[in-house]
């Protein structure tokens, strides 16, 4: 076999993608074949779930709009973020990002906004914040729901009014930017919780875009396995250019609970543990995550558990909601967000089942006004 090729026999359901067994496929144009079908670089897939998405990329990449990405970790919303920005006007100007669950509450006003010197112990000098360093291009503010209440205003402000002051300075600066925001939290029952201002929430839902998990293309884990491979063996030096058709199923039939980034983790040990030119999955890289759910021919997704699990709970509590065996301390959720919880999972009967439903709403609508209050 040549150095540059790849070999594996594509011979399973669920999977659009089909190669003969005795193909041989150039690695070197896998990634190149890739970008061709999405238009997007560094986004590799042809599944219809991802192109649906690169279509609202596409769309929503030529304006100005706040943009913000949902989906599982792992997902790659950062790699959408970038592809809004590469495919926008402002694709010259800097491309910044900053993930606010990584950096500690005390630092991440400093972080976004900068100080001036002597604002706080140990600001022995001026710092400019990722918002002026974005000045005029994209600022991807990762894990927005983890921003802490108290800067939440602030970040509202940048919002709608495009200003903004450092730390310890009077003085108002205006600011050119485009927000994309990325969170795998609910962020509507964070606002029910009181964690989430209402306010910010609707400003940065301008144009949400749904990132959908691996286990939602399957199709596209063959191309993703072979970058990674690829990838992989370059970084350590090495020939891998088979891969078995046993190992591509095991890969296919897994449900990746840590989506992308979990693939590439897996791929580049296996790369590791592989001696010769045939890469080697371990089953315990994967029969050990596997549970007897994953196993059967259908899989649920995360919104069919959860609601399978609250009408459960529901019925065990005989439909009723509040009080300390209600289904809501069951589920360890006050009332209203359970209530709205099940409003989104379309489990209506409930509504009939509660002592007084009428008052159910307004619990909702008071708990999302007092938000921010």
């Amino acid at each position: 076999m040549s150095l540059n090729s790849l070999t594996y026999p594509l011979q399973y359901e669920d999977l659009t993608l089909r190669t003969d067994p005795e193909i041989t496929l150039d690695i070197n144009g896998i990634d190149e074949l890739a970008n061709v079908e999405t238009g997007f670089e560094e986004i590799i897939g042809r599944s219809s779930g991802l192109r649906s998405v690169l279509q609202m990329v596409e769309t929503v990449a030529r304006g100005d709009s706040t943009v913000l990405l949902l989906g599982e970790t792992g997902t790659g919303k950062e790699l959408i973020a970038r592809a809004i920005h590469s495919h926008s006007p402002r694709k010259a100007r800097p491309f910044v990002k900053l993930n606010c669950a990584a950096i500690p509450t005390g630092l991440l006003e400093s972080e976004l906004f900068g100080h001036e010197r002597g604002s706080f112990t140990g600001a022995i000098a001026q710092k400019i914040g990722r918002l002026e360093v974005a000045h005029q291009g994209s600022l991807f503010l990762d894990e927005i729901g983890d921003i802490p209440l108290e800067l939440q205003p602030k970040l509202l402000r940048v919002l709608q009014e495009r200003e903004f002051e450092r730390l310890g300075s009077t003085r108002t600066q205006k600011i050119d930017v485009r927000i994309v925001a990325a969170t795998h939290r609910d962020l509507e029952g964070m606002i029910l919780e009181k964690l989430f201002r209402s306010d910010l929430y609707y400003r940065l839902n301008v144009f949400p875009i749904r990132v959908p998990p691996l286990r939602e293309r399957p199709e596209d884990i063959p191309l993703l396995s072979q970058h990674f491979v690829q990838q992989a063996a370059r970084q350590m030096r090495k020939t891998i250019d088979t891969i078995p058709q046993e190992t591509m199923e095991a890969l296919a039939r897994y449900r990746w609970p840590g989506n992308i980034r979990e693939l590439e983790n897996v791929i580049e040990r296996s790369v590791i543990l592989s001696p010769g030119p045939v890469l080697l999955l371990s089953p315990r890289d994967l029969k050990s995550r596997v549970t007897p759910e994953q196993s059967t021919d259908r899989h649920q997704t995360l919104e069919e558990v959860e609601r399978n699990h609250i009408l459960r709970t529901l019925k065990e509590a005989r439909w009723v909601l509040s009080g300390p065996s209600g289904a809501a301390s069951r589920l360890g959720l006050n009332r209203s967000t359970l209530y709205f919880r099940m409003k989104k999972l379309g489990i209506a009967r409930s509504v009939d089942a509660c002592s007084s439903p009428q008052r159910e709403p307004g619990a909702i609508h008071n708990a999302i006004a007092q938000a921010h209050s």
